[in-house]
């Protein structure tokens, strides 16, 4: 009688735990890439058509500046051709895979973050397992 109970308690949870409703979990890399502009910053990002393919399959080059940096403004022309504020970068259903570069291929920061909103004008994410973190961005 005991494993009849575990088995519906266990049957109960499962139906529970499938009815829950996840958000959006399938964006275009089309609408990703472009020119964004971080809402309320300078601070902008570039997800190029330019394939990473020769150094790791399946991922693109992307680029970040801020030129509203109080230390010293970042414009794109700035940076060194895939050295530092380059990124690579790959879409997997919702998650935004990213790996930093450093000027002279010193290092490979990889990134991973969870996309909540991709359209063709706006886009939300936040670090993955940090979802307080949002971050937002308007297409320009």
């Amino acid at each position: 009688m005991r494993k009849f109970y575990f088995w519906a308690l266990m049957a109960i949870l499962g139906v529970c735990l499938t009815g829950c409703e996840k958000g959006q979990t399938e964006f275009f890399l089309s609408d990703l890439q472009g020119l964004w502009l971080h809402d309320g910053t300078q601070e902008f990002r570039r997800f190029t058509e330019e394939s990473a393919a020769d150094i790791r399959p399946g991922y693109f080059w992307g680029c970040e500046w801020d030129e509203g940096d109080p230390r010293g403004a970042v414009y794109e022309s700035d940076l060194e051709y895939h050295g530092n504020g380059w990124f690579m970068y790959k879409l997997e259903g919702d998650e935004l895979l990213e790996i930093e570069q450093t000027d002279y291929g010193w290092a490979e920061i990889p990134k991973v973050y969870t996309m909540v909103t991709l359209t063709a004008s706006q886009m939300t994410y936040h670090p993955k397992d940090y979802k307080k973190e949002k971050v937002s961005f308007t297409k320009q």
